[in-house]
């Protein structure tokens, strides 16, 4: 991003890493450092970070784009096409360089396509004055299979891949918090070495680790006990493996939470392992009572995929002889949880009861 104190736009880049790994962390701090050494250069930069995630289409990202600059969109209303223009009028009269950060980018593609991405990547072809660089967040290393390959060479980008945290590292951030959060002598030194060993043998995940000692100060707490202990940490890790679950079911895009509805749907008929055509065939009908459009059977694999790496599905390879290689899937988590998660959303409460046309007429 340096190049941008010179006046000039800097790379586009990238940033993949799983969650909990400082990616959105370290973005914001050297965007807020480089902001501050722009203000005292007297160079005109600007940045502004969204969450794709939360935002949720492309006029919200576009909205939250141009409030950053102060130019006026209302919050609905206008074509999207309007609200771009509006977006690079503004950037032209202000004569920045404006660096603009997607979070979570992939929820963003993967529900609404990449057409946003594309126009971003190539606004800069109609400013005359600003410039725009974009830097993009996302947990899905496979990201870019989603992409068109227009946008792929529209980008041009540097990928930076934040590793998991080691054992190590993770002790060192739990120690630096505990200073703060727990009296002196109340936490043992084997339970953050616990702690941290735990976290980083599962995915290096620096919130899981703060999380755990967290709930594990709070049951020792509930215990009277004088410190936090190995034992407490072993009771935090069973607590705190099911509200993660919970949290992520909850926090699915979409056509995501269709797909593992479909296999709850097939896992109801007492399916209990099923292939890929047989979940695309339900998530379209699933879409159709949603009143959504269904993405390809290419992209649905590839959900299947992720929820598979998340171990909210089980999907295995097995050999049909002749016929080839399947895959069969089935859930990975309890139906009971699935269940209970759905129930609480509006849009999902009726579909968990409903009859897919090839099961109809079935007893």
């Amino acid at each position: 991003m340096a190049p941008v104190l010179r006046g000039s736009p800097g790379s586009n880049a990238f940033i993949y890493g799983k969650t909990g790994t400082g990616k959105t962390a370290v973005t914001k701090y050297v965007l807020n450092k480089l902001s501050s050494k722009a203000q005292k250069l007297g160079a005109s930069v600007d940045f502004c970070y969204v969450n794709c995630r939360l935002a949720g289409t492309e006029y919200r990202v576009l909205s939250s784009l141009c409030d950053a600059l102060d130019v006026n969109v209302p919050f609905t209303g206008l074509a999207v096409g309007e609200v771009f223009d509006r977006f690079k009028e503004g950037l032209d009269k202000q004569r920045k360089i404006f660096i603009v950060v997607l979070d979570e980018i992939d929820a963003l593609i993967k529900a609404r396509g990449d057409t946003l991405l594309y126009e971003l990547t190539r606004v800069n072809e109609t400013l005359r004055h600003g410039r725009t660089s974009i830097i993009g967040i996302s947990n899905d290393l496979r990201f870019k299979e989603f992409l068109d390959p227009r946008v792929l060479s529209s980008l041009s980008e540097e990928e930076i891949v934040f590793r998991p945290y080691d054992a190590a590292e993770l002790q060192d951030i739990l120690w630096r918090r505990a200073q703060v959060a727990f009296a002196e002598g109340a936490l043992l030194d084997s339970a953050v070495a616990l702690c941290a060993a735990l976290a980083a043998a599962e995915h290096g995940d620096a919130r899981r680790a703060l999380d755990l000692l967290r709930v594990a100060g709070e049951l020792a707490e509930r215990e009277g006990a004088d410190c936090v202990s190995e034992d407490n940490v072993r009771q935090a890790e069973k607590r705190v493996e099911h509200d993660r679950i919970v949290d992520v079911l909850e926090n699915l895009p979409v056509h995501s939470k269709l797909v593992l509805c479909s296999v709850y749907l097939l896992g109801k008929a007492k399916v209990s392992y099923t292939i890929t055509g047989d979940i695309y065939g339900i998530y379209c009908e699933l879409c159709d009572q949603s009143g959504l459009s269904p993405l390809t059977q290419r992209r649905v694999s590839g959900l299947i995929s992720e929820l598979d790496m998340m171990g909210l599905l089980n999907a295995r390879i097995v050999s049909m002889g002749r016929h080839g290689r399947t895959k069969k899937i089935r859930l990975g988590i309890g139906r009971s949880l699935v269940r209970n998660v759905f129930t609480n959303n509006d849009r999902f409460r009726g579909l968990l009861s409903y009859v897919p046309n090839c099961f109809a007429g079935v007893s």
